[in-house]
């Protein structure tokens, strides 16, 4: 969870309110995906119709402690006959945060995945849960020498870079 680009995902997100996480008063943030940029993602017989991300952020430290992202995806049948649609649900719990060459770094998590499957058929309504625990061992930032065949960051991050030299 680098902060970068937690903060250029919530850059034009609305504050909605505040909410207590576990022990930590929150200041809650929504962003909703312009329609237009969701047009761009149409790929054949799948269009995500909405896709909405509200942060949680700590009022006490200012870092990321809970997210949830939300998916709409309508899907033209193969066959024509119908449409189906998938609304995923991410909710991420982050904590464990250390510093780490002068930056705050998330080392663990908690994140539970919804996805809900439903139709015009009341019969071909499906749904499914996924749990993951997440932990991070090592970080390193700016490592000489690493290729960037190994990693390519996005990139805001690389006209970030541009910009600073």
């Amino acid at each position: 969870m680098d902060p970068v680009t937690i903060a250029n995902v919530f850059i034009d997100a609305k504050c909605i309110g505040e909410k207590k996480i576990g022990d930590e008063d929150c200041f809650v943030l929504k962003y909703s995906v312009d329609p237009g940029i969701l047009n761009l993602r149409r790929d054949g017989a799948s269009e995500v119709i909405r896709h909405t991300l509200n942060g949680y952020f700590s009022q006490r430290t200012g870092l990321l402690v809970f997210v949830e992202d939300s998916y709409l995806t309508r899907i033209q049948t193969s066959d024509n006959t119908g449409t189906v649609y998938w609304e995923t649900n991410t909710e991420s719990s982050i904590r464990d945060y250390r510093r780490v060459d002068g930056v705050n770094i998330a080392h663990s998590g908690h994140s539970v995945v919804t996805l809900f499957r439903f139709g015009e058929e009341a019969m071909s309504h499906t749904k499914t849960r996924m749990e993951e625990m997440w932990e991070i061992e090592e970080v390193a930032i700016n490592v000489q020498g690493l290729s960037k065949d190994c990693f390519l960051p996005p990139s805001e991050v690389c006209k970030m870079n541009e910009d600073e030299r």
